[in-house]
């Protein structure tokens, strides 16, 4: 296989990291979708197979909102009375998972008052606008002194 590239440098990484010895890795992050509406944003992100407890959702000290998820699956001990022809693992991988994500908020949103949920794998962050309340138009004259 023949790959070309415009540079010297990334091909040789590409040639040590991506071989037989050291695959590649298959990282990716967690599709993020957010809305708008009159009232309110919303951010959805993808995150099959977690629960709430694998999130934890913040506001840091810029006012930003701040997403991590961290998803640990660990190898359960193999019961020592398991019967002749139950299955076995012969080999068996640990699963971990982590993200962060930070988003920087536009001004109109109350902080005090954002919501979030986990449902059918997604994690659903509502951010309520503020609400700007119409003053009626008062016609003032004022004085010159």
């Amino acid at each position: 296989m023949q790959r070309t590239t415009n540079g010297w440098l990334p091909e040789i990484f590409n040639d040590f990291f991506d071989n037989e010895w050291m695959p590649r890795t298959k990282a990716t992050a967690p599709a993020i979708n957010v809305m708008e509406s009159d009232s309110a944003y919303m951010v959805e992100v993808a995150a099959p197979g977690m629960c709430k407890q694998d999130f934890n959702i913040q506001i840091n000290d810029n006012g930003d909102l701040v997403i991590k998820m961290e998803k640990k699956v660990q190898e359960e001990e193999e019961k020592k009375d398991q019967q002749a022809n139950t299955p076995r693992y012969l080999r068996r991988e640990f699963a971990y998972s982590k993200f962060q994500q930070t988003l920087i908020l536009p001004d109109d949103v109350e902080k005090k008052d954002i919501k979030a949920k986990v449902e059918n794998g997604v994690l659903t962050i509502t951010l309520p606008k503020v609400v700007v309340k119409d003053e009626p138009k008062v016609c003032t004259q004022i004085e010159i002194a």
